[in-house]
């Protein structure tokens, strides 16, 4: 059976996530039941709304019947931020139908064939271009599901070039997922978070570049060093035996990327002169403010745009490209009953008139602890919630309300909160055995589960440790826009 275009949320992840969010929905109602009202002073500061730290007062408790928590997730459309919640599940849509087109068309695969094609025979020049074009897909673009279609043919060429199966993982998802978390522009994760802060997409891009970087090197350290170590002994493959049955089969696949498609050529320069005029959006949005309040919905047209213009030029035909937009929408209508339940959670207990209490409660421990140690905080709750929640978007509609005006309170700025949830939601992706992508991926290869953890630690572990240094930096020079 083909498999679907476009990111697709798998129906045990999707029935995971309800679960918990349906039960954090109720425990929020109960919140609402024993918690005083309270309520801070709100304060407009340079145009944007911020919490008095000392205005915080009991209040009388508003009447907010127990039939109101199980209609939030409707009710939610109409509060103040109902219409943010609509705009950034249109972008969503808008971009990931896009990205269906060009995987139904394939065109993404083309991309990474023209790559090959043009360094195949300088084979470690090559690994460390694949895996930066991979990385950069997740970094801008936000592509990460959309890869695991291309990791049949990165474990061919990885074969091909004398490696294994963990190399051919390693320069294609794992390297889509260090760039995804990294994030420069990636409208998942960064737009979603920014848009909920009030934060102009994507300023505060020049820290998250310094950190691709790094953790680009990081990376390619690590999964050069694995290369060299086969070439010198290939039985120093952890998969070793395991590959030896499976390396005849990829032969076909591997042959594909001898070709090229003239037409395909012609998709790839004109989404890219598309990703040209969303580059020059991004870049000006945080300078020109007329910009920046539309700059996430324009980037979410241009995708568009350009993903549709690319599937009709790539020549695999006009039903091909609605039956990927088709498909690419329909595996991203789960995300919004996510959406809507985890972003009633706060609406929740803002109509009980206890969110402000919560806050204050909360806000003396993390100001004891101090600004990095209360962002490393964020950063761990965001692994932590990413083991049973993977939906970036529903994520941050989760934990961004509650975030961001604790760190208002405790002296964290908005932008270093954002980056350390993007950190946290991002590096652990492919960590949890529940991330249906590391799953599926896993199931295209010989590599277990154990395998990939045995082979994975070292880097996660240096990882952590530059993510958390680069918080500790964000922390020192009060990286913002506020």
């Amino acid at each position: 059976m083909e498999q679907k275009a476009g990111a697709q949320i798998g129906k045990q992840a999707f029935i995971q996530s309800l679960v918990i969010l349906f039960v954090l929905m109720l425990v929020a109602g109960m919140l609402t039941l024993v918690v005083p009202a309270g309520q801070y002073a709100r304060l407009e500061v340079d145009g944007r709304e911020s919490i008095d730290p000392d205005s915080f007062h009991f209040v009388e408790k508003p009447e907010y019947p127990i039939w109101r928590w199980f209609v939030a997730p409707i009710e939610v459309l109409g509060s103040p931020s109902g219409l943010t919640v609509i705009v950034i599940i249109v972008v969503l849509f808008f971009a990931g139908g896009a990205f269906a087109v060009m995987d139904k068309t394939g065109t993404l695969r083309a991309f990474i064939g023209r790559i090959v094609r043009r360094f195949r025979d300088r084979k470690y020049t090559l690994l460390w271009i694949v895996s930066l074009a991979f990385m950069l897909l997740g970094a801008t673009l936000g592509t990460f599901e959309e890869v695991v279609l291309l990791v049949p043919v990165m474990i061919a060429l990885s074969y091909s070039l004398g490696w294994d199966a963990l190399v051919g993982l390693g320069m294609s998802i794992l390297a889509t997922n260090m760039g995804f978390s990294t994030a420069i522009s990636n409208p998942y994760t960064l737009g979603v978070a920014q848009q909920l802060a009030g934060l102009p997409f994507p300023s505060g891009a020049w820290l998250r570049i310094l950190a691709f970087i790094v953790i680009y090197l990081i990376f390619m350290l690590f999964l050069s060093a694995y290369a060299r170590k086969i070439d010198q002994d290939p039985q120093a493959s952890l998969v070793h035996k395991e590959d030896n049955a499976e390396r005849e089969k990829y032969k076909a696949v591997d042959a594909s990327f001898i070709e090229e498609n003239p037409k395909q050529n012609r998709a790839m320069n004109f989404f890219g002169v598309f990703l040209l005029f969303i580059l020059a959006v991004m870049l000006s949005g945080p300078f020109i403010p007329a910009i920046s309040d539309y700059a996430l919905p324009i980037v979410g047209i241009l995708f568009l745009i350009g993903g549709l213009g690319a599937g009709f030029l790539s020549g695999a035909g006009g039903k091909k490209v609605w039956q990927g937009l088709l498909e690419g929408w329909g595996g991203l209508a789960p995300s919004v009953p996510l959406i809507l339940m985890a972003a009633s959670i706060r609406y929740i207990i803002d109509s009980g008139g206890v969110t402000d209490t919560i806050l204050h409660a909360a806000a003396e421990p993390f100001t004891q602890l101090g600004a990095f140690p209360a962002a490393l905080v964020v950063y761990a709750l965001a692994l932590v919630i990413e083991f049973f929640i993977a939906s970036g978007s529903a994520k941050a509609f989760l934990m961004m309300p509650i975030v961001l005006p604790l760190a208002d309170l405790i002296g964290v700025t908005r932008q270093t909160a954002v980056l350390a949830y993007i950190f946290g939601d991002g590096f652990s992706n492919l960590a949890y055995p529940t991330n249906p992508v590391l799953l599926i991926s896993l199931g295209l290869t010989v590599v277990s589960y154990p395998k990939w953890i045995r082979w994975t630690a070292r880097l996660w572990l240096w990882v952590l440790l530059a993510t958390a240094a680069f918080l500790g930096i964000a922390v020192a020079i009060n990286f913002g826009p506020y």
